[in-house]
């Protein structure tokens, strides 16, 4: 038989095919065999991140947690602890790891120091009360009747005061309120005197303003949860309108109602410079700001547990009525 001379022609090493040899071509290397590439210990550590949830979590919030356990919790401990020291009579400095219990007993002891809690948690209660009275029909209002446009103009017009500073407003409302301001000015032709800056009921209208958002928000978000079958079934089994309110909205948005409570009742109780601008009336805040300020620690840091154990009762109960999960 015979070859023709294109079959004859020797392969070229360019051509890609191996030469030929007298023991044939060798074997190719194995894929597993081949060196895998080094990978850097971040690619190690998230590939052993990965599957481990809880211990991402924990990482994600270790920094916010333990900014607020040294910061927060930390200075408040310091605080708590100075209770427990002794000032010196002589020279007034407070004397550390010094233990004693002068400053309760002069709290329990003297009266006015009970008049003046009685006073403040009586008026964040009241302040509470007026700000869900005054809330409540707004925020119905924004959740039921109002068209979309309306409601939206509406919560601004809810979250504007937010806006403004919090010493802007309360010296605005000192300006009403001050001898020769709008409010005089308004009622002198009536034959009304004004009440000036005396009066403790300049603090209970000017933080019932203050807070007022702060309740309304939150009544309006349950309100806004409430299906809208329930309200047709209601009516559709002949209840009327007060029946509806009390026997389905009001045990609905009670949560809501609380959460506002929440932020109304604390930050009534905590503040001290709406009544120093607008009132002559001590609080809780101005006598614990008095006496850090002339150096009686001990009895300021004594009688800064009254409103913490008043809010650690407060939260508990609200934690009850479900408040934290309308927050």
């Amino acid at each position: 038989m015979t070859t023709s001379a294109q079959d004859q022609t020797p392969a070229s090493p360019g051509d890609g095919v191996p030469a030929s040899s007298g023991e044939g071509p060798g074997p190719l290397p194995a894929l597993s065999a081949l060196p895998a590439p080094a990978r850097s210990p971040l690619r190690r550590l998230a590939a052993w991140l990965y599957p481990r949830r809880g211990v991402q979590l924990r990482l994600l919030l270790a920094g916010p947690l333990g900014w607020l356990t040294i910061a927060y919790l930390g200075s408040l401990f310091i605080l708590l602890l100075n209770a427990f020291w002794t000032k010196d009579a002589f020279t007034g400095q407070v004397i550390p790891f010094s233990w004693t219990l002068n400053a309760f007993q002069t709290l329990a002891s003297e009266p006015v120091y009970r008049i003046i809690a009685i006073r403040t948690i009586g008026m964040a209660a009241l302040v509470t009360v007026t700000d869900a009275l005054l809330a409540f029909p707004i925020a119905y209002y924004m959740a039921r009747i109002a068209s979309p446009r309306r409601r939206g103009l509406l919560m601004i017009a809810v979250l504007m005061p937010l806006w403004a500073a919090y010493l802007v407003k309360v010296y605005a409302w000192r300006t009403i309120l001050q001898g020769n301001g709008f409010l005089e000015w308004s009622l002198s032709p009536l034959g009304i005197d004004a009440p000036g800056l005396h009066e403790l009921a300049n603090t209970w209208v000017v933080m019932s303003y203050l807070w007022l958002p702060y309740m309304i928000l939150p009544i309006y978000a349950g309100l806004e949860r409430i299906p809208s079958n329930f309200l047709e079934a209601s009516a559709d089994l002949g209840g009327r309108a007060g029946t509806t309110f009390r026997r389905i909205i009001l045990p609905l948005v009670f949560p809501s109602l609380v959460a506002g409570s929440i932020f109304t009742f604390s930050l009534t109780l905590g503040d001290y410079i709406t009544p120093d601008l607008v009132s002559d009336a001590k609080f809780i805040g101005n006598v614990i700001y008095d006496n850090s300020s002339l150096g009686n620690l001990p009895l300021a840091a004594a009688y800064s547990m009254v409103p913490i154990a008043v809010m650690t009762v407060y939260l508990l109960v609200a934690r009850r009525l479900g408040a934290f999960d309308s927050l």
